[in-house]
């Protein structure tokens, strides 16, 4: 089969997340036959239950591809222009698929948020994928497009007011509600299981820069404990996701040659509450995420009932600050649970967004709002349930 049979192959499509994935498409490009797609997962019979339970149509091809069988894989990537893969642990299961895409020249989309994984990954096949024109896309699910296109959308606006974007941007979480998933605790236990065997890995999880390679920008704060807001008037408390967004925030400054400065500084806490009761509130917050770490998580395949994702949701503040004191800010709103409703919105329509409004953007290994900019917010608003907006 030639490279052309596809437009996106979507592995996993027997996973939470890329069942999710699979059913969006499905759903939203129902009647779109410009569209081609497929599901791929390591069972066929389980492939058919999906596609059926999603209501796909009937003839919605089915592919076997299994990540401990490199054949399978390879033929799979021959069928597609684009890979989305939702099997994670990346660092588990990743190696090899992203390998064949960049050696082919297709593109690939994941959910991945370990760093460590990230930015091996980018040392060893940046420069193969320049050359073959692989887009190889991280991240494209709430970690990190809302922070990554909301910290790239208050900054425009920074521009219009200041003249100039702003060095110093603040991330905060309003408002969010949602689960998690198994598969979300695997790849936090796989990441963290390797950091423990191996200092270098331990060294990248901790560095604000990690996904920067050979740039080191200034000191950023630590997001590490509670802490007051004076330009909010508000308390403060440490987001469990800061350590995956903030990396990728710097990864886009990078990769669109510096325009927030090579001084930026970046940071984001969830909002607690003024006074006395939202310093207590932010105590207890940390109080409550450490024993959440302790306790027993969900298996992979597990994950929010229909129920909660569409019950869920975000409310994202971005606050930019000019050097002398005046301020802009925006906002970044879900209509779904961020983890799955959103995400798999958002990443069905990354794979789209590149595929027909940015087919020019050069092989490499991007941030999504790097790679599709403006391109990627029309698509967010139009289709998937985000909101941008500016507030006074």
């Amino acid at each position: 089969m030639s490279s052309q049979d596809f437009d996106i192959v979507v592995y996993g499509a027997t996973g939470f997340t890329g069942q999710l994935v699979a059913e969006y498409l499905a759903a939203h490009y129902k009647g779109d036959r410009s569209l081609r797609w497929a599901m791929a997962g390591r069972s066929l019979d389980k492939l058919k239950s999906v596609r059926d339970a999603i209501g796909a149509p009937a003839d919605t091809p089915l592919i076997v591809a299994d990540a401990s069988d490199a054949a399978s894989l390879k033929a799979m990537v021959a069928q597609a222009k684009s890979v989305i893969t939702t099997v994670g642990p990346y660092l588990l299961y990743g190696n090899e698929l992203i390998a064949e895409c960049v050696a082919t020249g297709t593109d690939y989309f994941d959910l991945c948020g370990e760093v460590p994984w990230m930015r091996r990954m980018i040392d060893a096949h940046l420069a193969t994928a320049q050359k073959t024109g692989a887009r190889i896309v991280f991240s494209c699910g709430y970690d990190s497009i809302p922070f990554e296109l909301g910290t790239f959308f208050v900054q425009e606006e920074a521009k219009r007011v200041f003249g100039a974007p702003a060095t110093r941007v603040k991330g905060r979480v309003r408002d969010m509600r949602g689960t998690f998933s198994g598969g979300t605790a695997a790849s936090s236990k796989a990441i963290f299981e390797a950091a423990s065997k191996d200092a270098s890995l331990l060294a990248l999880l901790r560095d604000p820069f990690a996904l920067t390679p050979d740039f080191q920008g200034p000191k950023q704060p630590p997001g590490n404990k509670p802490i007051y807001d004076e330009d909010l008037k508000t308390w403060l408390t440490p987001f469990f996701m800061a350590n995956i967004n903030t990396r990728n925030v710097h990864r886009s400054n990078m990769l669109l040659g510096f325009p927030y400065g090579r001084d930026f500084v970046y940071d984001e806490m969830q909002i607690a509450g003024p006074g006395e009761e939202g310093e207590a509130l932010a105590k207890q917050i940390v109080a409550a995420n450490n024993r959440l770490a302790t306790q027993a998580q969900p298996k992979p395949g597990e994950g929010p009932s229909k129920e909660e994702r569409e019950n869920g949701m975000y409310d994202l503040l971005f606050v930019a600050i000019a050097p002398d004191g005046r301020q802009v800010r925006a906002s970044v709103k879900g209509d779904r649970d961020p983890g799955y409703g959103s995400t798999s919105k958002m990443m069905a329509e990354c794979a789209v967004c590149l595929l027909r409004d940015a087919a020019d953007v050069p092989g490499g290994i991007w941030t999504p709002g790097a790679a599709m900019q403006h391109k990627l917010i029309k698509r967010l608003v139009d289709h998937a349930g985000l909101t941008f907006t500016v507030e006074s």
